[in-house]
């Protein structure tokens, strides 16, 4: 009877990981992590910053940038879902440099500097596109799709790729406002959850008071009768208050 090794699917492990060693060459995410590390002029975040003397020191706008952009070309367009990337995806973190920034981090960066953002992101959009880094679906989201780069549609003028480079900017605009729409969502879903989560505590405090105070009605044979009524009138009560 043949025999095979057993394994332990379950089996926890823990291995050395060197997060330079994620970004493969060749691929989007190293393209993207050369990109805004060597070559974009990312002064003008500088000034959006005001911590030079006081404050806490903050994460460095091409580290969000990076994780961002990346999470972007999955379909991840929210900056709780970005914000949990942080912690388990191992391409995210190599691309945040092991940093785990806070979902309103994110959110506040995009809403506090869109305008700067898209001009980045479009430009890393514009040269992975050319250098064919773009593949399937990476950023078609909600019917955006990137401009194709046969070779039929860009011939190498400068109009050619001016053309292209604002429909490239249309996509990321609109997905930069798909971002902030999520997150308007998300945090009006969360004020919602914190009410609901008011309202049954609040109903559970009368309901441990109502069994603390009451007592079961007996009729002479001992036999405990509804007490309905009393009950009735308590919760009403209770959710008028």
């Amino acid at each position: 009877m043949t025999r095979y090794k057993e394994t332990e699917k379950d089996q926890g492990i823990m291995i050395p990981i060197y997060l330079d060693e994620q970004l493969v060459s060749g691929t989007f995410e190293h393209m993207l992590n050369e990109l805004i590390d060597t070559q974009m002029d990312l002064r003008i975040f500088d000034s959006k910053y005001n911590n030079d003397l006081t404050g806490a020191t903050a994460i460095e706008p091409r580290i969000l940038l990076k994780i961002i952009i990346y999470c972007y070309s999955l379909g991840i367009i929210s900056s709780r879902k970005i914000a949990k990337m942080c912690e388990s995806n191992m391409t995210v973190k190599a691309l945040a440099e092991d940093a785990e920034p806070h979902y309103t981090t994110i959110s506040n960066f995009v809403s506090g500097m869109d305008g700067e953002i898209e001009k980045v992101f479009s430009e890393v959009l514009l040269v992975c596109n050319e250098m064919k880094l773009i593949r399937g679906k990476m950023f078609a989201i909600d019917g955006c799709r990137l401009p194709s780069n046969a070779s039929k549609e860009y011939s190498g003028t400068k109009k050619e790729l001016t053309e292209k480079y604002e429909k490239i900017k249309n996509v990321c605009r609109e997905i930069m406002k798909k971002h902030r729409e999520n997150d308007r969502i998300g945090k009006e879903e969360k004020a919602k959850d914190k009410r609901k989560l008011k309202k049954m505590k609040k109903k559970a405090a009368k309901i441990f008071e109502f069994l603390n105070t009451h007592e079961d009605r007996r009729v002479v044979s001992g036999e405990i009768v509804s007490n309905a009524q009393t009950e009735r009138n308590y919760y009403i009560k209770a959710e008028l208050s």
